[in-house]
C-alpha cells in the first residue's frame, strides 16, 4: 500500500477520504491531502492508538480497513515512553521514527525487517575462530570483506538462511533488525541475555524494536548527547555511518523535528487529543 501524506492528490486520496468518512472521520472529498485530511488521519490514528503523524502509511491503512490496530504495530504512547527514557523531547523520537523506521518494522509475512551484512559476517566468523576465506570463495554474496550484496525485503532472509548453515549465531549477529535496524552483534552491550533473546525480542513487536533503539542510544554517551542537543549531523553520522550525508539523513531528521515542533503541528495534535 502506497504511503500518502500532506500535499498528495489524485484518485487514491479521494478513496482514502471516502474510507475515512466510512470510519467516522468526517472529511470533504477533495482528492487533495489537505489540512483537513491530515487532521482526520491523525484523529483516526489517535483513536486506534497508532503513532500520530497524520501520514497514511501501511499501518494506518491496515487499521482503517480492519477497524483495529495490529498488536505488533508501534503505539504513540511507545514513542512518548522512549522520549522520557532518554530524556529528550518527544519530537526527537518522532523525527527518528519518521526517518529511520521506514514505516514498518515487519514484512508483510510477519517477519521482522532485516538487512544482512556480509562484511559483518566475515568479522563475526573471525571472532568465533572460523576462517571466512573458504566460505567467501564459494559464496561472496554471503561472506566478504566489503559491504554489499543486498537483495532487500524478504530476499534478505534467503541470504541469512545461507549464512545460518555456516554459523547461525554469527549469522544473526551480522544482520540489522527491526524498524530501527539495530545490529545483532550489539546484543550483549545492550543488555540482552543472548543473541537468541535479542532476535526473539525483534520478532515480538515494534515496541520491542523501539526498546532496542533506546538501549542503543543510552549505551552511547556521544550519540545520546547528540540527540539531546538536536545535533543532527553528529547524530546521523554516528547512527547511520559515513554515507549519512549522501542519503541526507541529517537534513531529513532536522526537517522531521521541525515538523513536530511547528505551531501548526501542535494545534492539530491538540485538536486530535481534545
Amino acid at each position: 500500500m502506497k504511503t500518502h501524506r500532506h500535499g498528495d492528490y489524485g484518485d487514491d486520496i479521494g478513496l482514502l477520504q471516502r474510507r475515512l468518512v466510512r470510519a467516522g472521520e468526517p472529511v470533504a472529498i477533495t482528492y487533495l491531502y489537505d489540512d483537513e485530511t491530515e487532521s482526520a488521519v491523525a484523529s483516526l490514528q489517535n483513536r486506534f492508538g497508532l503513532v500520530v503523524d497524520g501520514i497514511a502509511g501501511t499501518k494506518t491503512y491496515a487499521a482503517l480497513l480492519s477497524g483495529q490496530r495490529d498488536v505488533k504495530h508501534l503505539r504513540d504512547a511507545d514513542l512518548i515512553e522512549a522520549a522520557d527514557a532518554l530524556g529528550v523531547p518527544a519530537a526527537c523520537i518522532r523525527a527518528v521514527n519518521d526517518v529511520e523506521s521506514r514505516g514498518c518494522g515487519f514484512l508483510a509475512d510477519g517477519r521482522p525487517v532485516i538487512l544482512f551484512e556480509r562484511h559483518k559476517f566475515w568479522q563475526r566468523l573471525e571472532a568465533c575462530g572460523t576462517n571466512p576465506s573458504p566460505f567467501a570463495a564459494r559464496s561472496p554474496n554471503i561472506v566478504s570483506q566489503k559491504a554489499g550484496g543486498y537483495q532487500g525485503g524478504a530476499a534478505e532472509y534467503i541470504r541469512l538462511a545461507a549464512a545460518e548453515l555456516i554459523n547461525p549465531v554469527a549469522a544473526w549477529e551480522s544482520a540489522s533488525w527491526g524498524a530501527f535496524q539495530v545490529m545483532g552483534y550489539h546484543w550483549q552491550r545492550l543488555g540482552y541475555a543472548s543473541i537468541d533473546d535479542f532476535v526473539a525480542s525483534m520478532e515480538r513487536d515494534e515496541a520491542s524494536q523501539l526498546d532496542a533503539f533506546v538501549r542503543f542510544i543510552a549505551a552511547d554517551p556521544a550519540l545520546l548527547a547528540a540527540l539531546r542537543g538536536r545535533k543532527w549531523i553528529q547524530f546521523a553520522k554516528t547512527y547511520n555511518g559515513p554515507n549519512y550525508a549522501r542519503n541526507l539523513y541529517d537534513a531529513k531528521l532536522a526537517q522531521a523535528y521541525l515538523k513536530y515542533t511547528a505551531p501548526a503541528q501542535h494545534a492539530r495534535t491538540d485538536e486530535v487529543a481534545a
